[in-house]
């Protein structure tokens, strides 16, 4: 018998498998964590639904579920549901790596108050969002990003939130100045249907090392319904849908 077979066994009895046990843990042990956060918390969702507005994805109630057990000074920034254009892919244009200059600074103070949001894509496109995140993120003493894994990767709004946060990347490494998120302590924590979830967690940490911040390792974890990537039976999607409900109490309630 797999693993898979004995996961499905096991959860069509509503009894925990040992990575369901485990993850379970490391959502308790985050909570703990977090609650020893005195300054801002910042939990940046980046899964999606469009054609339900109550099914909402389980990293977001994930996401939820910590805020209403943290405290007040946890923030959630739901990015899927703001304005955020693509990257205009200025590292490597034909003027040579552009990202970050100060000619693509945003002049507006409620955008950019302090004078650090110098992003092409955000001074060409008065109504895009990415201020709204960089805002929260420049007073965040820890940020977790959450998601979903897709195709074996990083959902979409993940990757182009990231491409377009690289202005705070390439100022420091590339362009000599202050790195403005050197202080802020990371997480990331991704969910999937069947594969590769472990992986993408742990390239997205090596990511964040690259943009400067400090991750924290308890804060990089992940949950996959099966360990068979080749399982795309309908019944498999249908068992997914609350099988996080079935052994981590606190989003239980999360609509």
């Amino acid at each position: 018998m797999t693993f898979e077979t004995i996961s499905k066994y096991l959860k069509a009895d509503k009894i925990e498998t040992p990575h369901d046990i485990k993850f379970n843990k490391q959502v308790e042990a985050t909570v703990k964590y977090l609650k020893t956060i005195k300054g801002n918390i910042l939990l940046i969702s980046t899964s999606s639904r469009s054609l339900d507005s109550k099914d909402i994805p389980k990293s977001l109630r994930l996401a939820k579920a910590i805020q209403k057990n943290v405290g007040d000074n946890c923030n959630l920034v739901d990015v899927a549901k703001l304005q955020i254009f693509p990257c205009e892919g200025c590292v490597s244009s034909n003027s040579g790596n552009i990202c970050g200059t100060d000619k693509s600074k945003v002049e507006d103070n409620k955008k950019s108050p302090d004078g650090n949001l110098k992003c092409w894509a955000a001074l060409h496109n008065q109504d895009d969002e990415i201020w709204r995140v960089a805002l929260s993120l420049f007073k965040a003493e820890v940020v977790i990003f959450l998601g979903s894994v897709r195709w074996g990767s990083a959902n979409a709004i993940y990757q182009k939130l990231m491409e377009r946060l690289t202005w705070i990347e390439n100022r420091a490494t590339t362009l000599g100045e202050d790195n403005l998120i050197k202080n802020i302590k990371s997480g990331a924590i991704f969910v999937g249907q069947n594969w590769n979830g472990a992986k993408v967690v742990e390239l997205q940490k090596q990511v964040h090392k690259w943009y400067g911040f400090k991750p924290v390792d308890d804060l990089y974890f992940n949950w996959q319904f099966g360990d068979e990537a080749d399982d795309e039976s309908v019944a498999s999607y249908k068992e997914a849908i609350h099988g996080i409900d079935d052994f981590v109490p606190m989003i239980r309630d999360i609509k």
